[in-house]
């Protein structure tokens, strides 16, 4: 939808959900009270024009964000973080988010770095962002209301360009290539050439190294959010910017890969695997520091990694269900599924599907308790049974019902003879 040429505060107020507009009402009247002017900018602003609803409100306001903040967080139950730092504070309820900031000025002492803050006005606030797009405001409180667009948003939102403001945009804050991208993609949007041209001499200068893995896997994080992750990351790869993170990511073979298959992405952190599935395990743990990452998606690209070293083993397993499962059972279905995706037609793919379809959701029929009952000692022998139980079902040795039972019955009698034996 093209933007309308007028943006009023009922206009606002008519896309927001209730939770929204109680919040953007109560901003309204602390900062009437407080005799100061307030601003919805930013991303709600572009929104609102765009006829899309907001997700969460930005305001700048010529005066303390900060205490504005606490109060609105005490009319709404809501709690309040603050960034004493840059005069800023987040809002947080159950019904949404909101971002309150002092307007200001900043400068960047050094390429990639944080800015320094100084105190300015609504125009000042807006010149410092970092598309056109983003740079409008409505004011809201304080004085007539106004649409304010000094750096000739509505033009680009009508002409479909991101642009950044200044040729220095990624010198100053290289994360921003990564937005540019994202606000390109999810709008259907173009990077205008000089832009493009802004971001290639920031790589080529090496200024990506100047930020922070922490900053950078929060980009990365925000494009898994998108509807459209698998666009942006392509497209991400595309301009540089992986191997701008590391080199060993290269044009994001893996990821283009993944983009072109048939059936299509199950959920975010697929593109992780697909990340990582091309790299060799040093490389892979590379860019693992690189980015500082941890937790599901660092052991999922470590699995994805151990996939391609056993690959042969798993292959040459693809008639022995008790041996597949026993080398598939503790990696990340979804690092086994990407291989599943990416891998030719052949033994390997065949066996790691019959993993994913089959052979990882086949469980005994009989239950701990029940091997309890049967005599069983309490502890590592209980689940040393369970899973030879598991072995003799893969591998159709025994089947469901009486034969289980008497296998299970047969193997507690020897795990007690075992443990007369060690005493």
């Amino acid at each position: 939808m093209l933007p309308t040429r007028t943006l009023t505060v009922a206009d606002v107020v008519a896309g927001l959900d209730e939770g929204r507009r109680v919040a953007f009402r109560n901003v309204v009247n602390l900062a009437e009270d407080a005799g100061i002017s307030a601003y919805l900018v930013g991303g709600p602003v572009r929104d609102a024009l765009l006829g899309t609803p907001a997700l969460d409100l930005d305001f700048s306001v010529e005066g303390d964000a900060i205490a504005l903040a606490n109060r609105l967080a005490r009319l709404l139950g809501g709690r309040a973080t603050a960034h004493h730092r840059f005069g800023t504070a987040t809002v947080a309820t159950a019904d949404c988010r909101v971002d309150l900031v002092s307007a200001r000025k900043e400068a960047y002492p050094r390429p990639g770095q944080l800015p320094e803050v100084t105190t300015g006005d609504i125009h000042d606030d807006l010149l410092r962002r970092d598309f056109s797009i983003n740079a409008m405001a409505i004011r809201v409180s304080g004085g007539v209301e106004e649409l304010l667009d000094p750096a000739g948003g509505m033009e680009d939102l009508e002409a479909r360009v991101i642009r950044a403001l200044h040729r220095n945009s990624f010198i100053d804050d290289p994360t921003r290539m990564f937005r540019a991208v994202r606000y390109e993609q999810r709008f259907g949007f173009r990077i205008d050439d000089a832009t493009l041209d802004w971001m290639r001499d920031a790589i080529v200068a090496g200024h990506m190294n100047a930020v922070s893995g922490d900053r950078w896997r929060h980009e990365i994080e925000r494009i898994l959010q998108e509807a459209h992750a698998g666009r942006m990351l392509l497209r991400a790869a595309g301009l540089g910017l992986l191997a701008g993170l590391h080199p060993a990511l290269g044009d994001g073979p893996g990821i283009g890969a993944l983009a072109r298959h048939p059936e299509g992405v199950a959920e975010p952190d697929e593109w992780v695997a697909a990340m990582f599935h091309p790299l060799s395990p040093r490389d892979a743990e590379a860019v693992l520091n690189r980015l500082r990452l941890s937790g599901r998606r660092a052991a999922l690209a470590r699995d994805t990694i151990e996939l391609k070293r056993i690959g042969p083993q798993v292959a040459a397993s693809l008639s022995m269900p008790s041996c597949l499962h026993g080398l598939l059972s503790g990696l990340d279905p979804l690092a086994v599924g990407l291989h599943a995706k990416l891998e030719p037609e052949g033994p390997l793919r065949e066996a790691l599907r019959r993993y994913l379809n089959e052979l990882r959701f086949v469980r005994p029929g009989v239950t701990g308790a029940e091997l309890l009952g049967m005599g069983a000692g309490q502890g590592p022998a209980v689940g040393r049974i369970l899973a030879r139980l598991r072995e003799a079902r893969l591998d159709g040795a025994v089947s469901a019902g009486a034969e289980e039972r008497a296998l299970a019955r047969a193997l507690v009698a020897r795990s007690l003879d075992g443990d007369t034996e060690g005493k």
